[in-house]
């Protein structure tokens, strides 16, 4: 039986493996689904191969992140109207309830003057939920070590906008010194999906276990519990610098297990 708040894995979380070994671990430790993260690597992209993964795993894609990072900006289309457009439809085709989408780059300006209206209309037309993620603020090449500037518009806190659904990243609250907690006030009802991961507060984006930062981690959890809140929570954490696959193994289990027992499950 499914909880009430399904926990998922990010693939992110297992890279450099690839998304299929995101399903193996996901089913092998427990968790409810996964979340692909659309990238370079060729099985995210293909919706076949997914549906086959999940299928022989028995674990469901719950999610998917659309390509929207700086390094995913060519993946399936050098167009992001188009990455999301096929994003929505990769999600429908593999019954996913919701995309997580990044604001607009800065430099995005056609796309980020319409982006509102375009999330509105996708939606409509899908059913799913297009959260948008909250970011924060990066070091320009060349400045200061204190320098930080918004890469994305009209800023790194998509409630400034206003949308139906959000995505609320604490790794990414805590590298831009936002507070997670009045950060998930402002969305309100609209928060509709978690990244789940810590920070030590450090300008950077570190997606540790959640327990080991400063992050309000097991607050969030069990507030979600009290609110009503339909969504998912979804472990976006880095294991990248595991030195062996039993450690990788042993923090993703570690993160699932603490999620758990502050969702009461």
């Amino acid at each position: 039986m499914v909880p009430a708040i399904p926990v998922a894995l990010s693939t992110a979380s297992v890279w450099p493996l690839r998304a299929g070994e995101g399903f193996e671990l996901a089913a092998e430790l427990g968790y409810d689904g996964v979340e692909v993260m659309v990238w370079a690597d060729p099985e995210s992209q293909s919706i076949s191969a997914l549906r086959k993964r999940s299928r022989n795993t028995g674990v469901p894609v719950v999610s998917l992140h659309s390509p929207s990072l700086l390094i995913t900006q060519r993946v399936w289309s050098p167009d992001p109207v188009v990455r999301l457009r096929k994003s929505v439809d990769a999600a429908v085709e593999l019954g996913a309830s919701t995309v997580v989408v990044h604001p607009p780059f800065r430099w995005q300006r056609r796309y980020g003057d319409a982006f509102p209206d375009l999330v509105a209309e996708l939606e409509a037309d899908s059913g799913v939920d297009v959260a948008v993620e909250n970011m924060f603020k990066v070091r320009p090449p060349g400045a200061g070590r204190s320098s930080r500037v918004s890469a994305f518009r009209p800023s790194i806190d998509p409630t400034d906008v206003g949308y139906a659904h959000y995505t609320l990243d604490l790794s990414h609250a805590a590298a831009a010194g936002t507070d997670a907690l009045e950060l998930a006030d402002r969305m309100g009802a609209g928060l509709s999906h978690v990244h789940l991961s810590d920070g030590t507060g450090v300008p950077k984006d570190e997606h540790l276990v959640p327990g080991r930062g400063h992050q309000p981690c097991a607050a969030l959890l069990e507030r979600l519990t009290t609110t009503g809140y339909g969504g998912a929570v979804v472990l976006e954490i880095n294991t990248r610098s595991a030195r062996s696959p039993a450690r990788r193994v042993k923090d993703l289990a570690e993160a699932l297990l603490f999620t758990r027992l502050h969702l009461g499950q």
